[in-house]
């Protein structure tokens, strides 16, 4: 058995993001520095971390494809990302999301983590800047989208 997560996350970062927090995301997206948005450097303790978000192609346990892109727009950042997290990561994971839910300009629903072995993912909230998680328990069967 495995302990590995699907993750899932969208949002939105303002123009006014710090430097340091692009250039953090760069280093957990795996792109180097001729490939960067942003030139400046991560803070000394950023560059220890390993690098969450930086698996492309297929997904191992989850099914699916492995992405992350943190792309310009005409009012800031969007950062998508799908990937697989190993149990031992989850603490860093957390951390990482709770700084940009902090700056993060989109509210509601950000993201999604599921245990790779589960039906229901537990759903990522930011409310005002503050990391919200839901665990999700289907009660009844749901009707299927298409007859």
């Amino acid at each position: 058995m495995s302990d590995i997560y699907a993750f899932d996350l969208a949002l939105d970062l303002p123009e006014a993001t710090p430097q340091n927090v692009l250039a953090m995301v760069q280093r957990h997206l795996g792109l180097e520095p001729e490939e960067a948005p942003v030139v400046d450097p991560p803070a000394d303790d950023e560059l220890d971390a390993f690098p969450l978000w930086s698996g492309r192609g297929a997904a191992r346990r989850i099914g699916g494809v492995l992405s992350g892109e943190l792309v310009r727009t005409g009012h800031g950042w969007s950062l998508s990302v799908r990937q697989e997290i190993h149990a031992e990561d989850l603490p860093d994971l957390k951390e990482l999301v709770e700084q940009l839910a902090r700056r993060a300009v989109s509210e509601g629903l950000i993201g999604q983590i599921r245990f790779h072995e589960s039906e229901l993912p537990d759903v990522l909230f930011n409310r005002s800047g503050n990391l919200t998680q839901f665990t999700l328990a289907q009660e009844e069967e749901v009707a299927p989208l298409t007859d």
